[in-house]
């Protein structure tokens, strides 16, 4: 059994709290960069050059990249092997979004009841989804989730009947009812199988994949190609002012499913796209 000492769970979550929403992915500006040099549409391409220059100066200038600086939400990967020394997983989680939203000065977006609305005033609790894993290692990922682009996912219980074409029928619809809602370019998280509850998990983790990667099942990855060029083809374009740049990729992940069931989903991502990760 390997001990990892509570304190320095809880200075690496604060950490990371900060670095993801003040620190743009090189994936994504990467991804950013080619479609501003391929957009046809002048307020496309004037946009897309805010959204890199705004990353540059929240990266220099150790701002935060977006006013709403989201939900805090967690992947964790636990060693079977590993016991947390002075206190739990999850209390050392929001301890350091606690200190990592203070320390950063970063908004604070969560209310304590969905309808009576009382902000927390330090954005917890956090989300955690905590598998565990062979080792003794812990990987801690977080992916700030904002508003707005969380507003426009969505799940559906398709029949089997609907097959692909009725998957890729409901993404595409889904982002083009989204518009400019999500603040485009985005990153379109797609889960298919499992149940109601483990295909909005599905769509959600494969936005922590980075930008240009393909699902390895090869049927999966050229549905990833096939969607994200209809996707662009529906001219929402950067921040809903039209173009041909709506969205920076489409990741798909599957999942066993019943007979009788084809679950989907889709996530929607800004083009804040945050993700930052650490291992003990």
């Amino acid at each position: 059994m390997r001990e990892i000492n509570y304190n320095d769970l809880v200075a690496n979550v604060a950490k990371i709290c900060i670095d993801a929403n003040y620190n743009l992915g090189q994936d994504v500006i990467d991804a950013l960069q080619k479609h501003l040099a391929t957009e046809e549409s002048p307020t496309g391409k004037a946009i897309l050059q805010q959204i890199i220059e705004n990353a540059a100066i929240a990266r220099e200038g150790v701002f935060p990249l977006c006013q709403d600086t989201g939900f805090a939400v967690f992947f964790v990967n636990l060693g079977q092997e590993v016991h947390i020394k002075g206190g739990s997983l999850n209390d050392a989680i929001a301890e350091g979004v606690r200190k990592g939203y203070g320390d950063g000065f970063l908004r604070k977006s969560i209310v304590a009841d969905p309808l009576r609305r009382v902000n927390t005033k330090d954005n917890t609790p956090p989300i955690i989804w905590t598998e565990i894993v062979p080792g003794d290692k812990l990987n801690v990922t977080i992916a700030p989730k904002g508003g707005g682009s969380e507003n426009m996912s969505e799940v559906a219980m398709l029949t089997p009947a609907d097959g692909a074409e009725g998957v890729k029928k409901f993404v595409v619809d889904k982002v083009s009812r989204a518009g400019g809602n999500p603040c485009p370019p985005v990153i379109v998280g797609v889960g298919i199988g499992g149940t109601f509850e483990k295909v909005a998990w599905l769509a959600k983790k494969s936005l922590l994949r980075p930008v240009g990667s393909r699902n390895p099942d090869q049927f999966y990855a050229d549905m990833e190609l096939e969607l994200l060029d209809k996707i662009n083809k529906l001219g929402i374009g950067p921040q809903g002012l039209g173009g041909r740049t709506t969205a920076l990729d489409v990741h798909i992940e599957a999942y066993p499913c019943h007979i009788a069931s084809l679950p989907a989903s889709v996530n929607i991502q800004c083009h804040s796209a945050r993700h930052k990760s650490f291992e003990l």
